[in-house]
């Protein structure tokens, strides 16, 4: 199978990253620590044997964290994030992957391990999920483009999960759930060496 992950980034810019994080942390710290979430991240997607595609919020950006030979690079488009990530899979499938699972860089549980898992578990299933703490999710991953996964959904709310299952049922789709892992949101969110950080 032909398969692609897709990582969707936050340009880093003060006062734009980690809003709710910052509210308690202010926004420098909350950039400092969204640097880091994204370090984490290009760790542990940089050597996946698949193809790797950052798609940047407002701009790309070339020589950043992001290897350039490594990572292909594109820009989000859309009216809010499902819009954005609905274009960004139907745009990967019409390039002719078949197996494609999306990330965001908020998660710091998430391994190498578990992604691996989520591309060996679209080879027998529909869709795949990673559900979040917070009711989110941190992964979404499928072998066709399902517009339903992305419309009528309250983002960043405590529904979002449960409201694609779903989709997965009422479309009698074929699913695996991932490990449950937190995103980190909130300063309650964080690990103790970060929150013990000035």
């Amino acid at each position: 199978m032909k398969q692609r992950l897709i990582l969707f980034y936050r340009n880093p810019e003060l006062g734009k990253v980690k809003t709710r994080l910052a509210k308690d942390v202010g926004d420098e710290r909350a950039l400092t620590i969204y640097r880091a979430l994204c370090e984490h991240t290009w760790q542990i997607s940089q050597t996946l044997d698949c193809d790797k595609v950052v798609y940047y919020s407002h701009q790309i950006e070339y020589g950043d964290l992001w290897p350039d030979d490594v990572f292909a690079k594109k820009v989000q488009s859309g009216n809010d994030l499902g819009e954005r990530m609905a274009n960004a899979f139907a745009s990967e499938f019409q390039a002719g992957y078949n197996s494609i699972c999306i990330i965001g860089t908020d998660c710091l549980e998430l391994t190498p391990v578990i992604l691996n898992q989520s591309f060996a578990e679209l080879e027998i299933r529909n869709a795949v999920i990673g559900p979040a703490r917070d009711g989110g999710y941190y992964l979404l991953g499928m072998n066709h483009f399902y517009p339903k996964f992305f419309k009528d959904k309250k983002w960043s709310t405590d529904s979002v999960y449960e409201d694609t299952i779903n989709d997965f049922e009422t479309q009698s789709l074929s699913y695996s759930i991932l490990p449950l892992l937190r995103d980190v949101d909130e300063a309650k969110d964080l690990p103790a060496h970060y929150q013990s950080k000035e």
